[in-house]
Formats: C-alpha cells, sequence, structure tokens
C-alpha cells in the first residue's frame, strides 16, 4: 500500500494541472461565482490521524452532502420510521427531478435526491420552528466534528431561495399527495440553509469519520449511530450518493459517497477512513469532475475499493 500523504500530494498535483475542471454551477448564483481553480483533500484515518493536500482548509457551501447528516438525525430521532416517508432505491434521474414523484404518489424515491432530502427535513421539523431545526442541523455537525466554528452562508442559503423554484415545486407536489406535514416555505427554509453550511475539506472528513467505524466516532469514543444504521447509510451512499451518476461512481471508486453541486464529495473506506475532496467545477450530472477522479486514484493506490484491490 502506497504512502497515503505522497499519494495525496500526487492526486492534488494532478489535479493542480488538469485542463478540463468541469463548470460551476450557475444555476445558484452564489455558486457561480466561486473561482474553478482550487482543489482540497483530506483523509480522517480511523486511528485519529488526518492527512491533507491542497485547498483542504478553504471552506466551501457543502450542498448536498449535507443530506448525509439529515439522514443520519433523523434516523436517530424517528428509527425505521424515516423509511415510510422515503425510500431507498435509486433514482436513475437528476436529483431534481419531478417525474418519478408523480408515478410514486409523492414518495420520493431516495433520501440524497432533493424531493427525498426535502421529506428528511420535514421529519427533523416536528415539533420544532423552522429557526430550530437549522439550528439542530448545524449543532449536530458541530458535534461530529468537534468544531463550533461550522457557520452557514446566508449569501448561499439567499441565493438557493431567490432561484428555488424548481425544489419548491417538488416540495408542493409532495405535499398535495400529503408527504410533507409542514408548510412549504418553512420546510424550504431549513433545506436550503441546511445546503449553505460551509465546511472544509478537513472539517468534513471528520464529520464522517462515524461513518467509517461502526458508528461510533474513533476520537471521541461517542456512538453516533449503531453500527447497523452506519452500514445502510454507507449503502445508501454507494447506491444513491451521486445521483444519476452513482452507478458510474461506484464502477469507477468503489467508495460510499455523497456528492453536493458545491464541488464538495464525502467518501467513505469502511474501517478505514472518511475522505473529503473538494473541486468546485462539475461534470453533467453534478458531480465534481476532479473530485471523482481523485477518488479514483486514491482509491486504487490505497487499495480501498469495497469491491477488493
Amino acid at each position: 500500500m502506497a504512502e497515503l500523504q505522497e499519494v495525496l500530494d500526487e492526486i492534488a498535483f494532478d489535479a493542480s494541472v488538469a485542463e478540463d475542471r468541469g463548470l460551476v454551477a450557475q444555476y445558484i448564483p452564489q455558486l457561480a461565482k466561486v473561482e474553478p481553480s482550487q482543489f482540497g483533500i483530506s483523509v480522517a484515518l480511523t486511528d485519529g490521524r488526518v492527512f491533507s493536500a491542497g485547498d483542504a482548509a478553504t471552506g466551501f457551501s457543502i450542498q448536498s452532502v449535507s443530506k448525509v447528516f439529515t439522514l443520519a438525525l433523523a434516523l436517530g430521532k424517528l428509527g425505521d420510521a424515516v423509511w415510510s416517508s422515503v425510500g431507498r432505491e435509486p433514482s436513475g434521474n437528476p436529483f431534481n427531478s419531478i417525474v418519478q414523484l408523480e408515478q410514486e404518489k409523492g414518495r420520493p424515491r431516495n433520501p440524497f435526491i432533493n424531493a427525498g432530502a426535502i421529506a428528511v427535513v420535514d421529519l427533523i421539523m416536528a415539533g420544532h420552528q423552522p429557526k430550530e431545526a437549522i439550528g439542530e442541523i448545524v449543532q449536530f455537525i458541530r458535534h461530529l466534528t468537534d468544531d463550533d466554528s461550522i457557520l452557514i452562508d446566508q449569501h448561499v442559503a439567499r441565493s438557493e431561495t431567490d432561484h428555488g423554484d424548481r425544489n419548491a415545486s417538488l416540495a408542493h407536489f409532495m405535499r398535495s399527495f400529503g408527504a410533507i406535514d409542514h408548510p412549504v416555505d418553512h420546510v424550504l427554509g431549513v433545506y436550503f440553509h441546511q445546503c449553505a453550511i460551509v465546511m472544509t475539506c478537513q472539517q468534513l472528513a471528520r464529520a464522517g469519520l462515524f461513518l467509517a467505524n461502526q458508528g461510533r466516532d474513533p476520537v471521541t469514543g461517542a456512538q453516533v449511530v449503531s453500527e447497523q444504521r452506519a452500514r445502510r447509510i454507507n449503502a445508501i451512499m454507494l447506491m444513491c450518493g451521486h445521483y444519476d451518476g452513482s452507478g458510474e461512481f461506484a464502477f469507477r471508486v468503489g467508495l460510499p459517497g455523497k456528492s453536493g453541486v458545491g464541488g464538495g464529495i464525502l467518501a467513505i473506506a469502511p474501517g478505514k477512513a472518511s475522505i473529503a475532496v473538494w473541486s468546485p467545477g462539475l461534470d453533467p450530472v453534478g458531480n465534481s469532475k476532479l473530485g471523482s477522479a481523485a477518488l479514483e486514484q486514491l482509491a486504487r493506490q490505497m487499495e480501498w475499493s469495497v469491491f477488493g484491490a
């Protein structure tokens, strides 16, 4: 097995000279302003060591990567009752598609497409006002990272709110089927703020460690979720974490992962490491182009694929 820091340095160098970096997300104006030349990667091992390269200490909008944490939070609050509101199957459609919702009577296919994540937020909001629900999500992520500096970028949240017509359509459609209990504007307010959380690669890798260690935070010893639940979250990440590019990511990388249109990806090497990579340029299905390539290179050189070397 190669030396991890050498591998990360090589990956960061390859990213620095890459000509095709993908395109930054255009439909959220604040994300369209992000400098596309940036690249960072961090690996948090289950023994507590962290290795990084590139712009790993630069904050970015985690966007849909946040869906991993809201799913874990909802499962902790409601248990398997979550699955009565959202499915566990790959969608095969774009992350903001409304097609399957009509066919499946308002029940989202999985918690990582936008409709599914909105349904999960609705569950988290039970008994809470929107600001309380936002605070609970942020506090959960702060707890996972042991870092109270994690905040929401209010400019990104406002930008998403101002250009969130597609997500509003999804939410209203679900509510028409009785799949959303709370007022749509309240649910969307929480969802947009959740997506606007800012983290660095170092923080994000630290936050995902419990999923690499059977649900237990190896640094603090706290049991975040049960071992069985951690396995199941990883399974959903592997099948559904990259929208209609999930099969390609599993084929090339072979790790559970969750991407976001901010260019971040959280990937898990079960029993070994939590990995965060960030590069703002996206491929045609909305996943970080260089981030995906970096994870493929890392998994190959470290022999971390869940399918074997």
